[in-house]
């Protein structure tokens, strides 16, 4: 569940630090005192799109952070493990500057917008005050159904397999078509793939042969330099007047000095060293002298080999070190080529494409059909509780003949208003008022099929009143008994069933204006029940009627 809210510079929110707690929670208010603004702050948390209209006037960057409670063993925790993110707690964070940059942060780690989003789908389900006017779109229709039967992901996966068998019957389609343009694309892939493949090149390979290359290109000149120093240092490659032997002299006479004065010992060390590094330079001078190759045959090999590739390099329009890509590219479109050029194949690819399809689909029609009559039975049941006594909610699963991305069936609410009236679709025949109650059913009974631990309702009892209103806060009471449940509202039926109670006002500081939140008691919410009742003027008969209200 949701425990702790902060908000800094968000619209007109200055600075607000909430705690939340668990059961039934109402926050009213005024209108426009900004009771929605707390619920857009937790959505930005949430990971929702925001720009630099969200930033306070005069502030530099808006920030919010939502924390919630991590059971362990829970998908929660397991997901948070997953993605390498701390366990023990659940810290949603984002920041929004002037400019509208915005950073997202999970448990203090920097984290993306995608990655908030999957964390929320385990932590809350906001319903917006015009949820309702969704239900008349055929695709909120859908996936509400999917939602409440617990088939999304199933859902995905059809739409998944239907793009692979639309792919397949392109692919055969385009074969079939055009068949001498594939011919030809493929007779020039099979020429250059050929000839890559007899060049026989691999990238490290380039290095190799340009360092071996420069090395034979300049024996001459290595041989020659060697020569040169060894004929410095060593009679024995020179003309008598070699630097070692008389170094060697000159090293033995200071040593055998340093008996007569301490004071020479440093220098004469100094001096043995660098003579012994003279003689290991000698030694290995010689060493490499007996390695360099000065074979013309290689170095004419070597050139020809980096000719023939910087030629097709060339050819290709790509470096040297690009061609054995450029090979398994070529290879791989060669393949789907040869493949396309065999429209037995190319059939048989579809085939199967389309069976995969089909199995899925059929069991997501499974899993509608279970959830369509539980869904139906339920909401009509709700509809007798909120004024519409005979009302009767149906899903509507209509097939199609051919499969589409979303399944093997069309999606459609029906619904009849009063006993004895054949059942319409939802857009043609539900007012606005009994819009709003049956789209709060279904957001109330499909919210209790959600695993989630928080449901934020914002102004959804738009359009009622009465004796509804009374029952959609006791259906939330309810829902409050199993998980914790915020409900923005206007409704003092809606609020007096509550278990907790905020009230949200705001006010001029300044040349600002501010919003602010107040925890209101026993008392706080007896005046707030009046003033939600009685309008500007509250009297002893409001706050009478408000205790009754609340069992006070």
């Amino acid at each position: 569940m949701l425990l702790r809210l902060v908000i800094r510079d968000f619209v007109i929110v200055d600075r607000l630090e909430l705690e939340f707690a668990a059961g039934f929670g109402a926050l009213t208010g005024e209108t426009g005192a900004g009771k929605s603004i707390l619920v857009d702050a937790l959505s930005l948390a949430l990971g929702e799109r925001a720009d630099a209209s969200v930033v306070r006037n005069g502030a530099e960057k808006a920030e919010v952070s939502a924390e919630f409670a991590v059971t362990p063993g829970t998908p929660l925790a397991d997901w948070l493990a997953a993605n390498d993110f701390d366990t023990d707690n659940c810290i949603l964070r984002r920041i929004v500057d002037a400019g509208g940059r915005s950073r997202a942060y999970l448990n203090g780690a920097a984290a993306t917008l995608g990655q908030l989003r999957e964390a929320a789908d385990f932590l809350a389900d906001i319903h917006g005050q015009h949820a309702h006017h969704s239900l008349l779109r055929a695709d909120a229709q859908r996936d509400l159904l999917d939602a409440h039967a617990g088939a999304q992901a199933l859902a995905g996966e059809v739409s998944a397999a239907h793009a692979l068998w639309r792919n397949a019957s392109t692919a055969r389609q385009a074969a079939e078509k055009d068949v001498a343009a594939t011919t030809r694309e493929r007779e020039l892939l099979e020429w250059q793939v050929k000839e890559l493949a007899e060049l026989s090149f691999k990238a490290l390979e380039w290095q190799e042969t340009e360092q071996e290359q420069r090395r034979f290109a300049h024996a001459a000149s290595l041989l020659e330099a060697s020569d040169a120093a060894l004929a410095v240092l060593d009679e024995d490659e020179g003309d008598g007047a070699a630097a070692l032997p008389a170094l060697q002299h000159a090293s033995a006479r200071l040593t055998e000095l340093t008996a007569y004065d301490a004071a020479l010992t440093d220098a004469a060390q100094l001096f043995d060293s660098a003579l012994i590094q003279l003689q290991e330079s000698a030694l290995a001078l010689r060493r490499y002298r007996e390695r360099l190759d000065l074979d013309p045959a290689r170095l004419s090999e070597l050139d020809a080999r980096i000719d023939a590739v910087t030629q097709m390099a060339r050819k290709h329009r790509a470096t040297p070190e690009e061609l054995p890509d450029l090979l398994a590219r070529l290879t791989a479109r060669l393949a789907e080529l040869t493949q396309a050029a065999d429209p037995a194949a190319l059939a048989l690819r579809e085939q199967q494409a389309e069976a995969a399809y089909r199995v899925l689909a059929g069991r997501l029609t499974v899993e509608r059909t279970r959830a369509a009559k539980a869904l139906g039975k339920a909401v009509s049941t709700a509809m007798q509780e909120l004024a519409m006594a005979g009302g009767r909610f149906e899903v509507a699963l209509t097939p199609l003949a051919e499969g589409t991305a979303y399944g093997l069936e069309a999606v459609e609410f029906l619904v009849t208003a009063n006993a004895g009236q054949p059942l319409r679709p939802l857009a043609k025949v539900a007012s606005g008022g009994e819009l709003s109650r049956i789209g709060l059913a279904l957001q109330v009974i499909s919210s209790q099929s959600h695993a989630v631990g928080t449901l934020i309702f914002d102004e959804v009892d738009v359009g009622i009143g009465g004796r509804v209103a009374e029952i959609v806060g006791q259906m939330l009471w309810q829902l409050g008994a199993d998980r914790q449940v915020l409900c923005v509202t206007h409704l003092p039926q809606v609020a007096a069933r509550a278990d907790w109670q905020w009230s949200i006002s705001k006010a001029m500081t300044g040349d600002s204006t501010v919003s602010h939140v107040a925890v209101l008691d026993a008392d706080g919410r007896v005046e707030e029940i009046a003033r939600m009742l009685g309008g500007v003027k509250i009297t002893d008969t409001t706050r009478h009627h408000a205790r009754e209200m609340l069992g006070l």
